[in-house]
């Protein structure tokens, strides 16, 4: 018996052994057979993408550190050290966002997700949302709340102008809302809403105040307890300097109410993959020792990404990450002017992340988007909306917002002017092309 079992082992071991010159992966005795496939294997070459200087509305260029944070090996998400990380980027959330709430995760997703998540969540059937729309989000708002059953109450102004907040409470008042939506950064019109008073005014009504603050989350001051914002979103991929595909989502006690509500009756949460009752069972420490529950996989490279962005604007700080924000754009705009262009919102509500300027009138706006992207590998926008045709989107976000870029992008916009005979029109009185280089030359 013990001789049949050696000659057995000598066998196997003589099958699976290398010979000489194989090394330790030989090549396969045994092909398959030669079969038809129905698709060529393409021949695409390797991935080389363009680098940009990304100054549209976003995303805007990630910090390096962010990109070497991506590249580091992945751990499972239900590894303790991934759970240890999300609970710091829960934390470094609650400081960009001067917010106490526990319910402040990161979901898988761009901010469209979280920004669903929040309608999936806090929405029944019938539920009125009043939507503030003063540009193309407010507008989206409207189509997303409405897949969920809500009922849609319009309060509209001109692109670019904010409200008041008279006017959001007559509105309450006449048609009894069971949440108000507001864009407290638009970034369609480059409009900053003022949102002093509209959390009183929405525990006046007895409805949620919902915010998005995908242009402002660390871009300028942003503070929702202080404001009385019940539930709110925003973005990785502008003022926190982190690629698209994670996106910050909070909700403060009213909201988590309004959940526990529905759940009491009965009701399910229209998407499973943006269910935030069983979301919290992953991401949610309880006091009652009850282990965490796996709902899907988290996108691990991109919690990386997140948690360094946040590090990052941590390090920094918040009120220099808002001042020099602010610095980088009024830079911005005074130079617009130099040049001889105008800002579509007045001063007082701009936007420091995002500036819309207005297309002089007889300059093709989408040649002048096509010319910095060929000339200068710099990205702009064009406008949304109401605005197409009529504006540039230009952002100054994150890693992005600083002098020496808005430098390089105004002297950009004044080549790009300049080849569709701007400056030579009669009545135009600035600088030659020539002066123009020049005076940026060691700006940029």
């Amino acid at each position: 018996m013990m001789r049949r079992a050696h000659r057995l082992t000598q066998r196997m071991s003589s099958t699976i052994a290398p010979t000489a010159g194989q090394g330790v992966n030989p090549a396969p005795t045994h092909m398959l057979p030669p079969v038809s496939l129905l698709v060529e294997q393409p021949d695409v070459g390797a991935f080389n993408p363009p680098k940009r200087l990304l100054m549209g509305p976003g995303p805007g260029n990630a910090h390096p550190r962010v990109h070497a944070a991506m590249a580091l090996p992945q751990i499972g998400h239900m590894d303790g050290a991934f759970l240890q990380m999300a609970e710091e980027i829960k934390e470094m959330l609650r400081y960009a966002w001067q917010t106490k709430n526990p319910f402040t995760v990161p979901c898988s997703g761009t901010g469209s997700a979280a920004w669903e998540a929040l309608c999936a969540n806090l929405t029944s059937p019938g539920d009125k949302h009043l939507v503030l729309v003063n540009g193309y989000f407010g507008l989206r708002h409207c189509d997303m709340a409405s897949r969920y059953g809500a009922e849609i109450i319009k309060l509209e102004k001109p692109w670019g102008e904010v409200f008041t907040p008279e006017e959001v409470d007559a509105a309450c008042q006449e048609h009894k809302p069971d949440m108000i939506w507001v864009a407290h950064a638009e970034t369609s019109t480059g409009a900053c809403q003022p949102m002093d008073s509209l959390g009183e005014i929405a525990r006046n009504h007895d409805c949620l105040l919902a915010a998005d603050t995908v242009t402002s989350i660390g871009g300028l001051p942003v503070r929702l307890d202080e404001w009385g914002v019940d539930a709110a979103y925003a973005g990785g991929q502008k003022a926190l300097s982190c690629p698209p595909g994670i996106a910050p989502l909070t909700f403060g006690d009213r909201a988590l109410t309004k959940m526990d509500k529905r759940t009491a009756n009965g009701e399910q949460v229209k998407n499973w993959y943006l269910d935030m009752n069983m979301i919290k069972q992953y991401l949610v420490v309880n006091d009652f020792g009850v282990p965490r529950v796996y709902h899907h996989t988290a996108p691990i490279s991109m919690a990386y990404a997140l948690r360094e962005a946040l590090g990052i604007l941590t390090e920094e700080g918040l009120e220099a990450s808002w001042s020099r924000h602010r610095d980088a754009a009024e830079f911005f705009w005074n130079e617009l002017e130099k040049i001889g262009l105008e800002c579509h919102v007045d001063w007082e509500h701009r936007l420091p992340t995002l500036t819309t300027v207005k297309i002089p009138e007889g300059i093709d706006g989408g040649k002048v988007v096509t010319y910095l992207r060929e000339n200068y590998s710099i990205e702009i926008a064009g406008g949304l909306g109401a605005l197409a045709g009529k504006v540039w989107r230009i952002g100054l976000m994150g890693y992005n917002a600083r002098r020496e870029n808005a430098a390089l992008v105004c002297a950009a916009l004044r080549d790009a002017l300049d080849a569709q005979g701007y400056y030579r029109a009669p009545g135009l009185l600035y600088p030659s092309r020539q002066h123009s280089r020049s005076s940026f030359h060691g700006v940029a």
